[in-house]
């Protein structure tokens, strides 16, 4: 069966998924004929996405948020703003991806959480072409998933962003830290994360050192703060801070990291324990290490605030509302790893295999 890609460029999640998928269904004798990543002002696109999926990339204009002047939260009002005046912009990536639908006839175009996949099977209707969406936010589906409550019109907001990235979607593959029970939904599966192949062949260390990831490097403020007051700590963190050194060293014991896949892979394999905020591929990432992980959701990102309850009721770890590491530290002694977490990660490979090419 042949595929088109189409992948959400915020953060390091949906990229990383997408990887994952290619080699799954490249080495079981499918193709990824073509693979279209949204772009935004506020993010490079990595080297190693690139270089991993295994198909051609095309970057294309895509919908995207707004954070506010700190960098850290997102500005509902803002992005809308931001986003009307593209309209022309993002017509033209549309018929960008029409073209290769057209050209390569796939019988599944892969929406992994982008806005233009729904714009475009709503508008250009293709007859032959499944539209399949992957995405931890499909969980939603379920009556089982929990939902951050006394947050009504955030919860409302979420839905519907779910509602137009899927419009006219054939399959939701729902991201998981841990089985479901099966629900009535017949086009709603919920599967297990989609992890590299070097993490599953490698060997957990524990040494004397802490991990952070953040997707807004407004953050980093927050955790130089927090180390003025433990500088005995060594702490590494990644950004994708523009204009600034490869390893940036604020102070002894604390460096942030250009984004670097095998760097950031090396280092969850060897650290302590981890803390981000809350999205879901690092934290399975960390749970598939055994390794406790703090999470901090971006505040106004209402999914960060139910991916962290879920997880921790997953057994990843605990949550807080700013980067207290010391929080984590005191969590690691009482850490108890989530032993079934490898078994479902496990059969990822036979779940997707069989959804993608049985609809």
């Amino acid at each position: 069966m042949k595929f088109v890609f189409l992948v959400q460029g915020e953060g390091r999640g949906h990229m990383t998924q997408a990887m994952a998928l290619s080699r799954i269904l490249s080495s079981n004798g499918h193709e990824v004929v073509h693979t279209f990543i949204g772009k935004s002002i506020r993010r490079l696109i990595p080297r190693y996405f690139y270089e991993q999926i295994e198909s051609k990339v095309e970057e294309i204009e895509s919908p995207n948020f707004v954070l506010d002047k700190e960098n850290k939260s997102l500005n509902l009002g803002k992005s809308v703003a931001h986003n009307a005046r593209y309209l022309n912009t993002y017509k033209k990536s549309l018929d960008k991806i029409h073209r290769k639908v057209r050209e390569a006839a796939p019988d599944a175009l892969i929406n992994f959480y982008d806005f233009l996949g729904g714009f475009y099977f709503r508008f250009y209707k293709p007859s032959k072409t499944k539209h399949v969406c992957i995405g931890r936010q499909f969980l939603t589906f379920h009556p089982d998933y929990p939902f951050v409550p006394n947050r009504e019109i955030e919860k409302r907001l979420f839905i519907a962003n779910n509602k137009i990235t899927s419009q006219k979607c054939d399959k939701y593959l729902a991201l998981s830290f841990r089985p479901y029970e099966p629900i009535k939904h017949k086009k709603v599966v919920v599967v297990p994360p989609l992890l590299k192949d070097d993490l599953k062949n490698t060997k957990p260390l524990h040494e004397d050192f802490y991990l952070g990831y953040m997707v807004n490097d407004g953050y980093a403020e927050e955790i130089i703060s927090w180390h003025k007051n433990h500088p005995e700590i060594e702490l590494h963190c990644f950004w994708d801070r523009k204009n600034v050194a490869e390893a940036y060293f604020p102070r002894d014991n604390l460096c942030f990291h250009q984004i670097n896949n095998a760097l950031f892979a090396d280092m969850m394999r060897r650290c302590k324990g981890y803390v981000s905020t809350a999205g879901f591929e690092s934290v399975c990432e960390a749970m598939y290490l055994k390794k406790p992980v703090l999470m901090v959701p971006v505040e106004g990102q209402y999914e960060q605030a139910c991916n962290a309850a879920d997880a921790e009721l997953s057994g990843a770890g605990i949550q807080a509302t700013s980067f207290d590491i010391s929080k984590l530290m005191d969590f690691v002694p009482k850490y108890a790893p989530n032993n079934d977490f490898q078994k479902w990660s496990g059969q990822a490979n036979d779940i997707f295999l069989e959804e993608l090419t049985n609809f």
